[in-house]
């Protein structure tokens, strides 16, 4: 990547483990699209009073050359899960390879487009 990742935690403390997760799955990114300009992630521990499953939050910012702004926004949805920090990074990152994957094949016009469709005057 172009630009380092910049990680942020709300209401939870900042882990090397949860760091080395988020590393590993934003270079895989860069498999799916080498101009990416900017990525920046959250993630929050969303209602901190609780005392008892307090749901994950993670959001993916990415920047891909030229004008194109990208989100991931992914919550946890059960409390069952073994690791569900781990599930809601992962399917934020996912999220965001299929929405890398459209752009890029838009860019490379893979996608057919709709021509203007008002008659020429």
């Amino acid at each position: 990547m172009q630009l380092p990742v910049k990680i942020s935690y709300r209401g939870l403390e900042k882990s090397d483990q949860i760091d080395k997760v988020v590393l590993d799955y934003a270079a895989r990114l860069e498999r799916f699209c080498d101009h990416i300009n900017r990525c920046d992630v959250a993630i929050e521990q969303t209602n901190h009073t609780h005392q008892k499953g307090n749901p994950y939050r993670c959001r993916i910012d990415v920047t891909v050359a030229p004008r194109h702004e990208l989100v991931a926004d992914e919550k946890q949805m059960n409390n069952g899960t073994h690791a569900p920090l781990i599930k809601v990074i992962h399917d934020a990152f996912k999220t965001m390879e299929r929405e890398l994957r459209r752009v890029v094949e838009k860019q490379r016009r893979e996608i057919k487009t709709h021509a203007d469709m008002r008659s020429p005057k």
